[in-house]
């Protein structure tokens, strides 16, 4: 991961923490993918996915999490979710704008349906 990157991860897992989550894991690989931030909140484990976009060239960082990295991620989650199958989760992505890093957008549950 370059040090961008890992920087974003690091102010999205310091925001999760002050808003009372407790990180489970960072960049929990399988042979789907990687998961960047595991959490939990009240019970529910929250799988969050960090992107960060240096500009609006191919898309911005709302626009990078498309149908295949989806899949990825829900893939990758079902085997995490493997040993607890009793465990209510839910998906979030965290954006972040290169030009402004400390502006995070937060949506929560992103997947709901």
């Amino acid at each position: 991961m370059n040090p961008a990157g890992a920087r974003a991860e690091d102010l999205c897992a310091e925001l999760m923490r002050r808003a009372g989550l407790r990180i489970l894991a960072r960049n929990w690989r399988c042979r789907h993918g990687e998961i960047d931030l595991v959490a939990e909140e009240g019970g529910t484990l929250v799988f969050a996915e960090v992107r960060l976009r240096h500009d609006a060239a191919y898309g911005g960082a709302a626009e990078s999490v498309t149908a295949a990295k989806r899949a990825r991620l829900l893939a990758a989650a079902r085997l995490y979710l493997a040993g607890r199958p009793d465990a209510s989760c839910r998906f979030d992505v965290l954006l972040l704008d290169a030009l402004a890093p400390a502006r995070i957008h937060w949506i929560r549950d992103a997947f709901g349906e």
